[in-house]
């Protein structure tokens, strides 16, 4: 019987309208009335991701910015794996030598130098999770989602970098020229404090090497003296991988890459037909 359902948020628990819908939201409370504990896995701050969970009502762990920060139900910091100060710098320096724009999650918000470009971000994320959406209607979804995530603007990174009381969770990397958004993907990669992944087709998701969905999930689940052969986890893109390659049961929803669901042993439907639901009520049935 599994114990854990793990859930990615964009393009996987949420539908193109951004929202939990009616059979996720009774999926999941059905697990939990099981005894199942049901956790949420995203890339997603914590306030974006308590923003779309508190309009479903719902009560669950949640795994945010890749695994750099862990919430419990209540809502209590459990644990925090942000990126070393000097690292930070070190990539703030390539990113900037590179001409790339970036944005990067913390503690205390994320920051940008360009609040147009941050929403040009998510818009693209939005469309990759839902690519048959009037790119108009996700634009205003993203301007209510940067309004949630607490988006500012600095004019230079080397003020955030005096503040010593800031963690630095994730560098979220946009370009449409996908060349350089591969060589960058490889040099980062050389750095061994760092994860690279990604949640759309024009951007980068930079993390500490042990902020990674799988290694938060399976340290959250060891703590409470579980383990992942008795998870489900349930995903659509890359940022998903290292939570679906160490679970016990591992879903790719139906709108997710080939590639994804190459690595899952089981297909649901997409984030429009309640795909998660679908999975969570088939593994309930045993």
């Amino acid at each position: 019987m599994v114990q854990y359902i793990v859930s990615d948020m964009d393009g996987t628990l949420l539908n193109k309208d951004q929202k939990v819908s009616k059979e996720n939201k009774e999926a999941i409370e059905r697990a939990q009335n099981q005894g199942v504990e049901v956790i949420i896995a995203t890339g997603r701050s914590f306030q974006e991701a308590r923003f779309a969970l508190d309009e479903a009502n719902l009560e669950c762990p949640v795994i945010c910015v890749n695994g750099a920060v862990v919430y419990t139900k209540d809502g209590a910091l459990a644990a925090s794996n942000p990126m070393d100060p000097d690292t930070v710098k070190s990539v703030i320096q390539y990113l900037e030598n590179e001409g790339i724009y970036f944005e990067i999650y913390t503690n205390d918000g994320t920051y940008t130098k360009n609040y147009e470009k941050s929403l040009a971000t998510l818009v693209d994320i939005l469309l990759t999770a839902n690519p048959d959406l009037d790119p108009l209607k996700v634009t205003e979804q993203a301007r209510q989602r940067v309004t949630v995530s607490h988006i500012k603007s600095i004019e230079d990174y080397e003020k955030l970098l005096s503040i010593s009381e800031i963690e630095y969770y994730k560098f979220l990397i946009f370009s449409n020229d996908l060349q350089k958004l591969g060589d960058t993907a490889s040099a980062l990669k050389e750095n061994n404090h760092l994860a690279v992944s990604s949640s759309g087709r024009e951007n980068l998701e930079i993390t500490s090497r042990d902020a990674q969905k799988g290694i938060a999930l399976e340290k959250y689940v060891k703590e409470r003296g579980g383990s992942l052969t008795e998870a489900m986890a349930i995903g659509d893109n890359f940022n998903d991988v290292s939570m679906l390659e160490r679970v016990g049961r591992s879903v790719a929803m139906g709108n997710a890459p080939t590639k994804i669901k190459n690595i899952c042993e089981f297909i649901t439907d997409t984030n429009d037909e309640n795909g998660v639901a679908n999975a969570i009520n088939k593994v309930l049935k045993g």
